[in-house]
């Protein structure tokens, strides 16, 4: 994932941009908002801060979404109900007031990326293959060499999101934001558990692959 961080604080974004990288997410950073537009493309996400030096963050949202519906999420100190309304009411899709927790962020990056991906038109690309492992994403269901194999909700939901990743890592945190909604101390030993049973349900060991230290990707034993 490409966010473009539109933040004129050298410390803050010093420090956001290693912590998103760690979670497996690029960065583009401007100090100031006026090129923001122009530098949308290859972008999923931006995150803008409200007290720009050149323009207000709010002009910058309004700007950004007469071209573009690229997700936004407002990351401000401005944290009065009325700047959280007009935020929102200038295109924003969130809006985090600082100081804030990096996992909580992330949460909100991918849940606006995948809120806009759902609502976008769908395309042909329903069913994914894997080798001989077919996940079909509209009737959520999952075949291995042409036998119908039964997971339950959580075990396709982690499947499914491996599988539209296109062999990209996802990291730990960013599957159970997306398959629990939430985190709790236990969350990665539960996703470990999901895991174990997908790889003895699929029959495919090496199909769901550990990258330690991050999280999981799926690919053929060769990748």
């Amino acid at each position: 994932m490409h966010i473009l961080l539109v933040e004129d604080d050298d410390r803050v974004a010093a420090a956001l941009r290693p912590a998103l990288h760690r979670h497996g997410i690029a960065t583009t950073r401007l100090a100031t908002g006026r090129e923001a537009v122009e530098h949308l493309s290859g972008v999923d996400v931006v995150l803008l801060d409200l007290g720009l030096p050149d323009v207000d963050g709010v002009d910058v949202c309004r700007e950004i979404r007469e071209v573009s519906d690229v997700p936004v999420i407002v990351v401000s100190a401005r944290g009065e109900v009325d700047d959280r309304i007009l935020g929102l009411h200038s295109g924003a899709d969130d809006y985090l007031v600082k100081p804030y927790d990096i996992n909580e962020l992330v949460a909100r990056i991918h849940t606006v990326y995948r809120r806009r991906r759902q609502s976008a038109p769908s395309g042909p690309e329903e069913v994914v293959e894997f080798d001989d492992v077919v996940v079909d994403l509209h009737k959520h269901a999952v075949t291995v060499a042409g036998k119908q194999v039964n997971l339950t909700r959580k075990e396709f939901q982690v499947l499914a999101l491996l599988a539209t990743s296109g062999g990209a890592v996802c990291t730990r945190s960013r599957i159970v934001a997306e398959v629990w909604g939430r985190t709790w101390a236990g969350a990665n030993r539960t996703l470990d558990v999901h895991v174990a049973t997908l790889r003895t349900k699929l029959g495919r060991a090496d199909l769901v692959q550990t990258v330690r230290g991050v999280g999981y990707r799926l690919g053929s034993p060769e990748q």
